[in-house]
């Protein structure tokens, strides 16, 4: 898909990116498709129906992924994601430690980035709170105030250190091809169609097998649309080039948005003080929002993020107009909102809904600070990674999955058991917990099963 101007494919992927998102709103609304739901229902009453559902939206988009690159229709290869998947950077510990934070974030908070907009949408002013501590940790962790992130400061200098550098991208179709090192002339790209395709059967084997899942059509509908969204936006912002003249070498040149952006020689921009001399450096765009360009799918943590850079940025960079700091991650906010909004309309279920107290208040402070900070450092939510990560098949996602679900689960089995055996010790629940869920041998289980 190529386009003509900037402009129009600006336009264009802006909103697509909010009708895909608008539709995944309102099927999600409608469903009661949850992340943090799944796990709940099979922690606290052993129904799968939600966590099946959860799997199949996975089955969904790994398959999307594999086809549309094999057929060449998009490349996170040569064309890398928002946010980096596949990098050949191996943050073992910030996928853990973050997925552990967004998963007690999310269980503090009653859902996770995606159910926080869901329910925003449908009037609750709690998770607008969570929306905006979430959005504003988010923000000092990726853009950061004077230059200064929380990231940069607090874990960059020593979580860097501990990271793998490897030799290949991340994802299980480049670390296979690397493995065979030249004695298979199977690209990368078959590789994770066979591996992927692999994945993507064994796990719908394991969905389709219970009556949990097939028993409530809302649990099929629900993985289906979030799974065809994370694929679509995949296909829409892949494909999207632009036909742009060089004032330089005064020819077109076919370029993916995010080599437009980078560049300021073009016909069309947003800059006026332009590179004079072909020696100059290239510059680029002063509007830091359209740097978030290029492949990107599903996520919610850095769109709460760019919430704030969008209301900062119109108080501080007065010469910069605000459609110059409206991206995708934005409209994938705004879209899941207003799609949330028109089905609670619609399905007269709009209801304003506050803080039970001042601890259910500041509870929900706390998950906006963990879902923010945990949510950046794992590169995602449990969309984010969940969904949108695993499809890429980086093994970082699968990490950051598994982590983002025992941190909601020992959270649930703690104030479980909290609530019943008042008396107990944190240390004593604590334990009880990681041995419910074999982290412990059962002889740490000091407490009766509830």
């Amino acid at each position: 898909m190529v386009f003509e101007t900037f402009t129009t494919a600006n336009t264009v992927l802006l909103w697509s990116a909010f009708g895909i998102a608008f539709v995944m709103g309102a099927v999600v609304n409608k469903t009661n498709w949850c992340t943090m739901g799944a796990v709940s229902d099979l922690v606290n009453i052993g129904d799968t129906g939600r966590w099946r559902s959860w799997l199949f939206a996975i089955v969904i988009a790994i398959t999307g992924v594999i086809v549309i690159e094999k057929l060449g229709l998009i490349s996170l290869d040569t064309n890398p994601s928002k946010p980096p998947y596949r990098t050949s950077t191996f943050a073992w510990f910030e996928y853990i430690f973050g997925g552990l934070l967004f998963g007690i974030g999310m269980t503090f908070g009653s859902g996770c980035g995606n159910k926080t907009l869901i329910r925003i949408g449908g009037g609750n002013i709690k998770s607008l709170f969570v929306l905006l501590v979430m959005g504003f940790f988010a923000y000092w962790m990726i853009i950061g105030f004077d230059a200064k992130t929380l990231y940069g400061t607090i874990f960059h200098p020593w979580t860097s250190k501990i990271s793998m550098a490897m030799s290949s991208n991340q994802d299980l179709g480049s670390i296979v091809q690397r493995a065979l090192d030249g004695k298979s002339n199977i690209s990368a790209v078959d590789l994770r169609l066979y591996i992927g395709g692999g994945i993507a059967a064994l796990t719908l084997i394991y969905v389709i097998k219970s009556r949990d899942f097939f028993g409530k059509f809302d649990n099929i509908l629900g993985g289906l649309i979030v799974g065809l969204a994370v694929v679509g936006m995949w296909y829409v912002t892949g494909i999207a080039k632009v036909n742009a003249f060089d004032v330089f070498d005064e020819k077109k040149e076919i370029v993916s948005i995010a080599d437009y952006v980078k560049k300021t020689n073009w016909d069309e921009k947003y800059q006026s003080d332009d590179r004079t001399e072909k020696s100059d450096p290239k510059a680029i765009r002063p509007d830091s929002a359209q740097i978030v360009v290029g492949p990107q799918a599903m996520t919610f943590i850095s769109p709460s993020g760019w919430l704030w850079n969008l209301g900062l940025g119109s108080v501080q960079k007065k010469d910069t107009p605000v459609s110059a700091l409206i991206n995708i991650p934005v409209m994938l906010l705004f879209g899941i909102i207003v799609g949330s909004f028109f089905w609670a309309l619609l399905s007269r279920s709009f209801r304003i809904e506050w803080f039970a107290s001042f601890k259910d208040f500041f509870t929900h402070i706390i998950a906006g600070v963990l879902m923010g900070v945990g949510g950046v450092l794992a590169v995602g939510c449990t969309v984010g990674q969940g969904i949108t990560g695993i499809s890429t098949l980086a093994i970082g996602s699968f990490l950051a999955f598994i982590s983002i679900v025992i941190g909601s689960t020992l959270t649930m089995k703690i104030q479980l058991y909290k609530m019943v055996y008042e008396e107990a010790g944190f240390g004593t629940v604590f334990a009880t917990a990681l041995a419910d869920v074999r982290l412990l041998p059962k002889s740490f289980k000091k407490l009766e099963s509830i």
